[in-house]
């Protein structure tokens, strides 16, 4: 039997069901990729519950993504990176299945470069409708960074203290917050002097600087206005830190950025 090859073709492209799926124009995307399988492999490769090397490695593959996306704002926890798209972002047709895919592999490929090791992310869209969203959206996500962070505290100071997983496990279950910060007090840790990167989060975004250079036709010193990625390991927190993203977003989209 003869297949005529244009219409074999067009009826395999119709199987790909999900492939025009797209990011509604105008709206606010986060894509958000998470290490896949990074409990065990953290466990075995860096010291817990922190480890400034994982951190690196983290930073490093958000500024990829920064890159990649043309991202005025990223933002990394744990094993998981956030990365804002401008509204007015038109990458690959804001196609839903190139951006998680390509997120997922940009991450993939960067920290197994950074880290030196394989390592895989997953990914997924967040999509919100106003500026508030988005600041909402991160105030959640730093939220969960200080969550997790007490709870891998408290499991691995008992970890080291000589309890099991099933033990410290046990101990954490069902406590609260102040449980757990007495936890960490007993054992001579204040979780509120703790590192700000590990309690809130890494955030990179672009700022302006005045660079000051040398005219060697006019033989003179000038100034110019340059622009790079600024990495913060010290956000502020709760309703600072929604301003602080509030901040980050009236510009985009008016070709102005933030000037430190």
């Amino acid at each position: 039997m003869t297949v005529e090859a244009g219409g074999f073709e067009a009826r395999q492209r119709e199987r790909e069901w999900f492939h025009g799926l797209t990011v509604p124009p105008g709206s606010w995307t986060v894509l958000r990729v998470d290490g896949r399988g990074f409990s065990k492999f953290t466990e075995a490769s860096f010291e817990k519950p922190f480890d400034p090397r994982f951190s690196a490695c983290m930073v490093e593959t958000a500024h990829a993504l920064m890159a990649e996306f043309a991202a005025p704002y990223v933002y990394t926890e744990s094993d998981e990176i956030s990365v804002l798209l401008d509204p007015a972002a038109a990458l690959f047709g804001r196609g839903v299945e190139k951006l998680v895919s390509i997120s997922a592999g940009v991450a993939s490929a960067a920290f197994t470069h950074a880290a030196g090791v394989p390592a895989h992310f997953d990914g997924r869209i967040w999509l919100g409708t106003t500026a508030s969203d988005v600041v909402d959206y991160f105030s959640w996500r730093q939220a969960d960074a200080t969550r997790c962070a007490l709870n891998g505290w408290c499991y691995w100071t008992l970890r080291k203290a000589g309890k099991s997983a099933r033990e410290a496990g046990g101990i954490l279950e069902g406590a609260g917050i102040p449980e757990k910060n007495e936890l960490l007090y007993a054992h001579g840790i204040n979780f509120t002097e703790l590192p700000a990167w590990q309690r809130r989060g890494v955030g990179l975004y672009w700022e302006t600087y005045e660079h000051t250079g040398f005219d060697p036709v006019r033989e003179i010193e000038v100034a110019a206005t340059r622009r790079r990625v600024r990495v913060e390991r010290e956000l502020p927190m709760k309703d600072e830190y929604r301003a602080f993203v509030g901040e980050l977003l009236q510009p985009i989209g008016s070709g102005s950025r933030r000037t430190r």
